[in-house]
């Protein structure tokens, strides 16, 4: 049974960061925009978010604080960062998907220079411990508490909250109906008085919103709140497009599928705690492909009938997609 804790309670602060950033793609690509530079988006978040936790950690604030800090921090750092994209792709019309990987391109030299220059490292280190050990009363409940409530992080509460909130603004609000009615019938949407190119910046910058925590999200639960210009974010951008696809373009489809990718890379690490994995004494590497081995295997066998909405464009804007 202390297996199952451990791969529960380590599996969720994995899965928080792919289901963030799943989730902004999900917003973006709705709009009308495919946002290949999540990987950087990601990246720029964690990068803003753990340089804020750097120049106060020496402070009194409690780490939780700090936390919730450097996440709006992350947050704002990533929608900045997802407007380059909306400038690109929306305004000047460029191919999204040359914008996006030239993006991806981008932020690693950027935080490699800039650590260099003021750390003389390759990345950003800090010391603030954002674990916790246990939460006050809830942590006490039997099995419940101890799978959800104990050993874990904040950013997993936070991390369905916004779940549960995306929903809502996606299903139940006149902006979601509209930011969905530009990527499927952009033509529709413009004829109704709907303004295409606002609510395309709107789905990018939503993307970057979420993609940005989600990255300081990764830092904190996978890196213990570091980040590091040569590794960045270990393909989770791109591996947030795959539970993208994986959930269908719909937020609690994209939750199951974050955690399926994050339990793999959870047991990839946790061989030596399961008996009969351990007895077949294979090599650690090849469980730690498993991830990016079945992110394949899902594309290859959802992409028939794994369609994302497609925009037509807009009548001032027929090169758009």
């Amino acid at each position: 049974m202390d297996t199952v804790y451990y791969l529960v309670q380590n599996t969720l602060p994995v899965a928080i960061p792919l289901l963030l950033v799943a989730l902004g793609g999900m917003f973006s690509e709705r709009s009308g925009i495919i946002n290949i530079a999540l990987e950087g988006i990601m990246l720029f978040g964690a990068f803003f978010g753990c340089l804020f936790v750097y120049f106060v950690q020496g402070s009194s604030l409690n780490p939780q604080y700090i936390l919730l800090l450097g996440m709006v921090v992350s947050a704002l750092a990533g929608i900045t960062f997802s407007l380059l994209l909306s400038l690109a792709t929306v305004t000047m019309k460029a191919d999204q998907t040359i914008s996006g990987t030239a993006l991806n391109m981008l932020v690693p030299g950027m935080i490699l220079l800039y650590a260099k220059m003021s750390f003389n490292s390759d990345g950003i280190t800090t010391n603030v411990n954002f674990y916790l050990r246990q939460i006050p009363v809830l942590g006490d409940l039997p099995v419940i508490g101890k799978l959800f409530f104990q050993n874990t992080y904040i950013t997993v509460y936070i991390g369905f909250l916004f779940l549960i909130i995306a929903a809502i603004i996606f299903y139940k609000t006149r902006f979601g109906l509209r930011l969905r009615a530009c990527g499927e019938h952009p033509h529709a949407a413009d004829s109704v008085g709907i303004n295409v190119y606002v609510m395309r910046y709107a789905g990018v910058s939503m993307s970057g919103f979420l993609g940005g925590m989600g990255g300081f999200f990764y830092a904190v639960g996978v890196m213990n709140s570091n980040i590091n210009g040569h590794t960045g974010v270990a393909g989770f951008g791109f591996l947030a497009l795959a539970v993208m696809i994986f959930g269908q373009w719909k937020p609690f489809q994209i939750l199951l599928a974050a955690l399926f990718f994050a339990f793999l890379r959870t047991l990839a690490y946790s061989i030596a705690l399961i008996p009969f994995l351990h007895a077949l004494n294979i090599n650690q590497t090849f469980y730690k492909m498993l991830p990016y081995l079945a992110t394949m295997v899902v594309l290859a066998f959802t992409s028939q009938k794994s369609r994302a909405p497609k925009a037509e464009g807009i009548p001032y804007d027929k090169s758009q997609r």
